[in-house]
């Protein structure tokens, strides 16, 4: 499919991207175009491929999205290589990521060819907004949301595919080098539903057992699992890992509750090349305080494609208070995150195969 470009970036902005990329912060910015593909059911799927300026997205107030919450989105990045060169890591995997959240929301799969033409475009027209890889990253957000208008309870027949983009700093507003994490009475996601798909409606329901972590100067919120109320799952938008003194590493097995995380593949694999026996099996609160307290779990790792791999200083909730370790990173969390960042800027061979460039080095 050939992409229509309407129109280039406004000269004029060169100093106001330069700002802005200096000092990223995450999700507040955003670049001058966008992407939107249509999707009619009836008249030849996918269609209309346009790169033009960021603008509102025009929908009729009876729009299904509106209504029945067919949305889903994927976040990854790019990278500012030293050479000036440009790349994206594992994108691949996020497309099937997201036709896999689109078959559990019954929404039209998108070509992975198509998928990754999109973010290629995108960047490729708007790649000063990349900033050096000291400052930051390029976030990406491709989401697919409903647009036939309609009243009753069945899947759409239009889509709009959009991809837009935001310069990327420290996602944690704190700077600190670990993060604090609030145990939730909430819960995220129950088996059969819609946990391991990356849909809007998955985090509106995290919205007030994160806001209560907030409130408690916590910065992200736990979820255990729904049905016993004592495994630990995942983060409001983050994977865990458990470090044993032992040199074991656990993480939470996928089973449809647990998004399926990129990062969290990419850990395990790194993990395991690093010479660790990484095991995805199931683990209780109940153990984290007992092998807390028995020395047994040294290290908690966090890890997602907006805060990459963080240290986990303090599991809080309204009956107890674990503090892991020293409440400083730990080695085994940055040295899996010296390594990933490595990879991913170009800083290190990618013997996994994971970085795709973008365009030649400017």
């Amino acid at each position: 499919m050939k992409f229509i470009r309407l129109s280039h970036r406004n000269p004029t902005r060169c100093d106001s991207i330069a700002e802005a990329i200096s000092r990223p912060g995450f999700g507040s910015q955003f670049t001058d175009h966008m992407v939107v593909i249509e999707y009619d059911a009836n008249n030849g799927g996918w269609h209309s491929a346009i790169v033009g300026p960021r603008q509102p997205l025009l929908i009729d107030p009876a729009a299904g999205v509106l209504h029945y919450a067919q949305e889903i989105f994927e976040g990854l990045k790019a990278y500012r290589h030293s050479d000036g060169g440009i790349a994206l890591f594992r994108p691949l995997e996020n497309a099937r990521r997201f036709n896999a959240s689109a078959r559990r929301l019954a929404m039209p799969e998108i070509p992975e060819k198509l998928f990754l033409k999109s973010l290629q475009e995108l960047v490729e027209v708007d790649k000063n907004w990349v900033p050096e890889a000291t400052n930051g990253t390029l976030y990406l957000r491709p989401f697919m949301i409903a647009t036939e208008a309609f009243l009753g309870v069945r899947p759409a027949t239009k889509y709009k595919f959009v991809v837009i983009a935001s310069p990327s700093g420290n996602y944690f507003r704190s700077g600190e080098s670990t993060i604090n994490i609030w145990v939730s009475d909430y819960t995220r996601a129950a088996p059969g539903g819609t946990g391991e798909a990356k849909c809007g409606g998955n985090y509106a329901a995290s919205l007030v057992p994160t806001g209560e972590a907030f409130s408690h100067g916590y910065d992200q919120v736990m979820f255990l699992d729904a049905v016993e109320r004592k495994w630990i799952e995942e983060l409001g938008g983050m994977n865990l890992f458990f470090v044993f003194a032992d040199g074991r590493i656990l993480t939470p097995p996928l089973g449809g509750t647990i998004l399926a995380g990129i990062t969290r593949d990419s850990l395990i694999s790194l993990l395991r090349d690093m010479g660790h026996e990484v095991i995805e099996d199931r683990y209780s609160i109940a153990n984290l305080k007992r092998d807390v307290r028995s020395n047994a779990l040294v290290e908690v790792i966090a890890c997602g494609t907006a805060a990459t791999v963080t240290s986990v200083g303090r599991v809080k909730s309204s009956k107890y208070n674990i503090v892991i370790g020293s409440e400083s990173a730990g080695p085994v969390a940055k040295a899996a995150r010296d390594k990933l960042i490595a990879i991913q800027t170009g800083e290190a061979s990618d013997s996994f195969g994971w970085v795709m460039r973008i365009g030649n080095a400017s």
